[in-house]
């Protein structure tokens, strides 16, 4: 007879990240994705992204920092971190994260925008920055689950001998560091109401890659719930953290609507303002 799960998986808490994460049980997360605010004044219906002063930068980073101390006790040992974050701050933040975990990867999202507008005294900014990291060597990760298929022009190309049977041809070739994924605009299938929305393709790859099946994802800042909807769609677990109750309304409503991978592996979704 299978144990039952804990009180706290596959639910968005409508809380503080830092107080709800305190209460989660130490290495009982296999992977964190994060995407907290950029502090570049973002409307999130409260003050969380407002801009720092000169003076307030340090606030920010020290707020960054306080909530990862947090966070990565509550990882296995083979457990993961991806961190959504702007140019703006990336390379503190990638230092402060170095002194602590061992750095996999810097990926570039490149948001597809439009070529028109943007900034006539500096170059458009069009991508957002992302980093993987690892608490351990041994971390965990699955690169068959999140190859990209070659084109069938591409396989007959390779059609030589030496090619035959070759396990990269058949399945795939393994994802770059450039990610090349347009941002949801307003009129996309995908889109919620809320303005740092990622696409599901980018946080499934996540999952699939450093998540083991029926392992257990942790998204500190849920947003709109993308990282939910990602693991019950993938056969993960879940559990988050969401101060915005409009939004947290939102992921109920979203999560609802999602088909999960393997609806008898994973327990209903729920929200709840507090960890039980």
């Amino acid at each position: 007879m299978n144990a039952p799960l804990p009180a706290w998986l596959d639910r968005v808490f409508c809380e503080d990240a830092l107080s709800g994460m305190a209460r989660l049980p130490d290495g009982s997360i296999d992977l964190i994705v994060a995407d907290p605010p950029y502090g570049l004044g973002k409307d999130y219906g409260n003050d969380s992204d407002k801009i720092p002063d000169k003076h307030g930068v340090d606030a920010y980073l020290d707020w960054m920092e306080q909530w990862v101390d947090v966070a990565l006790p509550k990882l296995a040992p083979t457990g993961c971190l991806y961190i959504c974050l702007t140019w703006r701050y990336a390379p503190e933040i990638f230092v402060m994260l170095k002194r602590r975990m061992t750095m996999i990867n810097e990926i570039i999202w490149d948001r597809r925008v439009p070529s028109m507008g943007g900034s006539t005294r500096s170059f458009t900014s069009v991508h957002d920055t992302i980093g993987l990291f690892a608490k351990q060597k041994g971390y965990y990760f699955d690169l068959d689950a999140v190859r990209i298929p070659y084109d069938a022009e591409t396989k007959k190309a390779r059609s030589r001998s030496i090619f035959v049977g070759a396990k990269w041809l058949e399945i795939g070739y393994n994802p770059k560091d450039l990610w090349s994924v347009s941002r949801l605009h307003r009129e996309h299938p995908e889109r919620e109401d809320h303005p740092t929305q990622k696409p599901l393709e980018i946080i499934e790859r996540m999952v699939k890659a450093s998540c083991p099946p029926g392992g257990v994802v942790l998204d500190p800042f849920m947003g709109s719930g993308t990282t939910a909807v990602a693991a019950l769609r993938t056969g993960r677990h879940f559990v988050g953290f969401e101060l915005n109750p409009d939004y947290c309304a939102q992921i109920e409503q979203r999560l609802a609507r999602t088909v999960p991978a393997t609806s008898a592996a994973l327990a209903s979704p729920l929200l709840d303002d507090i960890v039980e």
